[in-house]
């Protein structure tokens, strides 16, 4: 097997989105990712070939992951591409009267009697969380997010992207959440995912550590502080030696040496492909800028305290922009000075700063953030913070259609 090509800081992104498959009428999940692979390919298969796109499985049979066949160098392109593939698993599931469901989290599944895991390739690393965790849980049959993939070679390199990203992280999910409803109500939590997340696999806590990432900024250290932690506490239930190390790894940001990326893991899928590459955009022009110090010394921002910026992150998936910002070296790692700003400020500022960096698209994308809210936001505009299931299933509609015709989600 070839050895992955290396590319270095910024050259390209890596890209994936997850989507549920769910019921035309009723918005039911429906666990037939594998007869929708089988139509395709004539087999049950975990990977379907696209071309540029490809389509993967999941834990759980509703989920399917669309990703960059190889990291691309022009994020809007990859636009055009997702809504193709879209638009053609939605041809293929219209045969079974289903559809493919934008957002981070199902609005009215539960997850206790709905969740039916993947049965087929890596089935056996899916049982093995199952037996440790039982995966019956929103934290880990009822999430779907955007991943994004950013090189680097060597430890120069990562060091810088580590540290730029560990910044980064408390802020995204102000602009990113999509997930404010749970089991037919509002759960007082705009990024209801992010939420769940964070508990999911309390019974093993070095598969998370401190969520965001430690301060190491090199292959080594990183082993030794954040692997090998993972390693023993598999180890008394990975009895066949089943589980990869870059795999267990569940922080929100993790580091694959085994491709040269690191993969941001904090971002709720959006409700069309053309706002989640505008929020890959951003943060991708966001992550450069500090790690190229146009704004702060990128240094000093390798002593920021993970468990500080873990208080800040679970403030943010709570209240979105509304979030007070007071922590001071996260502020200065900004180029921001130490007076206390909402969220929502500190991102209008950075976006206004890194306007020309940002494709049309993109910055159409970012404006309707800034000025309508994250779609968290804007779902809950639409249905109310006691809305009925059926305003629920009015409103997901919507988001199945702009998923399907590749356009933003308006608040009214």
């Amino acid at each position: 097997m070839s050895e992955p090509q290396a590319y270095h800081l910024f050259d390209v992104t890596g890209i994936e989105l997850e989507y549920m498959v769910v019921d035309r009428d009723s918005l039911q999940v429906q666990p037939i990712v594998d007869q929708l692979f089988e139509t395709v390919t004539g087999r049950v298969t975990s990977d379907v070939d696209r071309g540029d796109i490809e389509w993967s499985n999941e834990l759980v049979a509703h989920v399917v992951e669309l990703k960059t066949a190889e990291p691309v160098s022009d994020l809007q392109a990859c636009a055009v591409r997702f809504r193709a593939e879209i638009r053609a698993i939605n041809g293929i599931l219209s045969s079974l009267n289903a559809m493919l469901l934008p957002t981070a989290a199902h609005p009215l599944m539960d997850p206790f009697t709905q969740t039916t895991l993947w049965a087929h390739d890596y089935s056996e690393i899916y049982a093995l969380y199952n037996r440790i965790f039982d995966c019956r849980g929103h934290g880990w049959s009822n999430l779907q997010s955007m991943h994004l993939n950013l090189p680097f070679v060597g430890d120069d390199e990562f060091g810088q992207l580590h540290s730029a990203i560990r910044v980064l992280l408390p802020l995204v999910p102000a602009l990113a959440a999509s997930s404010p409803l749970l089991d037919g109500q509002a759960t007082g939590w705009l990024d209801s995912r992010m939420e769940s997340y964070l508990h999911h696999q309390e019974r093993l806590p070095a598969l998370m550590g401190p969520f965001i990432p430690e301060r190491v900024f090199d292959q080594t250290g990183y082993t030794r502080e954040v692997f090998e932690p993972i390693q023993r506490a598999l180890a008394p239930f990975d009895v066949d030696g089943v589980m990869n190390q870059h795999f267990a790894n569940s922080r929100g940001a993790i580091a694959r040496f085994d491709r040269g990326a690191v993969e941001i893991r904090v971002i709720d899928v959006q409700e069309c492909p053309s706002m989640d590459l505008a929020i890959a955009e951003l943060v991708v022009a966001t992550t450069r800028a500090l790690v190229e110090g146009h704004w702060a010394d990128p240094l000093e921002s390798r002593s920021l305290v993970e468990g500080e910026l873990l208080d800040v992150f679970r403030q943010v998936i709570q209240m979105g922009r509304d979030t007070e910002i007071r922590h001071a070296g996260l502020l200065s790692a900004l180029g921001l000075d130490r007076t206390p700003r909402t969220t929502g400020d500190v991102w209008r500022v950075l976006i206004e700063r890194l306007h020309s960096e940002l494709s049309p698209s993109a910055a159409r994308g970012v404006a309707l953030l800034l000025e309508q809210g994250s779609l968290a936001e804007r779902i809950l505009w639409r249905t109310g913070s006691a809305p009925s299931r059926d305003k629920i299933v009015d409103v997901y509609r919507e988001l199945a259609a702009c998923l399907h015709d590749d356009r933003p989600f308006a608040r009214g």
